[in-house]
């Protein structure tokens, strides 16, 4: 005997994921409008009720529970007339759809309340190097006319920021160099001086002024690749002729300042909030060592009226950014 094969086609495993996918979606689209008409009906065990309730016309609502049970191939209500009562299917759906309705209502009840003009929500980046003196007193004159908007605090280095900024995470950050990049809106706040750090016994510690081609020899502290004050001390050293000789790399200024301090290298820094022992800092005379900071924004993004205020209370400080 021969056995003919099947004309129709087997679907691959990645075919049938597709197609379970798929069903999924559909699911979830046909389900999400209804769950709330379920609910009222199940609550009430009464379509006229629910109907007045919900402000729809009865034979609408009718029509949503038939569909729903025909999507789902099972009975959610034993009907009697107009009323109606929960099969155990029913019962069982009702319950997850109850969690899903709360859920909901959750996340409308939080975004609302992070949109408030008064108590609202601003999710704020900044690098770490101002998170010891220069944020806490932004955010400090900032509450003196706003103090019930909240705030989600994010250090982190500047690359790192404006990815998050992009994912939706962060509302606007404080950055350093200011990025130029289409998608971003960036406006110049300040600018910072850099200084180079030097031990206390080192030969240079006498100095008070320095060119920085002076330290073409030294070995340098740095910030690790990708951060915004690295690719400024690179260029700066490029500028000054030379390409610094690199021993160590961190993640933090202040630990930089200690690997100075115990004589590990030199480092071009930001000022301190607070003078470290150990160290002498010098005023780089050329070329001229300084940082631009700056505020960053998704371009088109609409803001909530607490970031508004935030915004408009930054782009004020342009040129007293920084404290001292």
């Amino acid at each position: 005997m021969v056995h003919q094969r099947s004309s129709q086609p087997r679907l691959s495993p990645s075919s049938y994921k597709e197609d379970i996918r798929a069903h999924e979606e559909d699911i979830r689209a046909v389900l999400a409008p209804r769950l709330a008409y379920f609910e009222a009906v199940a609550r009430h065990e009464h379509v006229t009720r629910a109907a007045q309730e919900l402000g729809v016309p009865q034979s609408t609502l009718s029509r949503a529970m038939v569909r729903l049970e025909d999507d789902l191939g099972v009975a959610l209500f034993a009907r009697k007339g107009r009323t109606v009562s929960l099969t155990p299917a029913g019962r069982t759906f009702l319950g997850s759809a109850e969690r899903a309705l709360a859920e909901v209502e959750k996340a409308a009840d939080s975004v609302r309340a992070d949109a408030d003009p008064t108590a609202g929500k601003v999710a704020f980046g900044f690098l770490h190097t101002m998170g010891s003196e220069t944020v806490p007193a932004l955010i400090r004159a900032f509450r003196a006319d706003h103090p019930r908007v909240r705030f989600q605090l994010v250090q982190n280095y500047g690359e790192a920021m404006i990815e998050r900024l992009r994912a939706g995470g962060l509302d606007l950050c404080l950055t350093s160099p200011v990025p130029d990049a289409p998608d971003l809106v960036t406006r110049r706040l300040d600018e910072q001086r850099l200084r180079l750090v030097v031990p206390d016994d080192h030969p240079l510690a006498t100095r008070r002024r320095i060119r920085l081609a002076e330290a073409a020899d030294e070995t340098f502290v740095t910030l690790e690749p990708g951060y915004g004050l690295r690719r400024i001390t690179d260029d700066l050293c490029t500028a000054a002729g030379f390409v610094p000789r690199v021993a160590f790399e961190g993640e933090e200024a202040e630990t930089l300042r200690g690997l100075v301090a115990a004589g590990l290298g030199v480092a071009l820094l930001p000022p301190p909030a607070v003078a470290r022992p150990g160290v002498v800092e010098l005023t780089v005379t050329a070329p001229r060592a300084v940082r631009e900071i700056g505020v960053a924004w998704l371009d088109g993004h609409p803001d909530t009226p607490p970031v508004a205020a935030f915004k408009k209370f930054l782009l004020g400080r342009r040129g007293s950014l920084l404290p001292g």
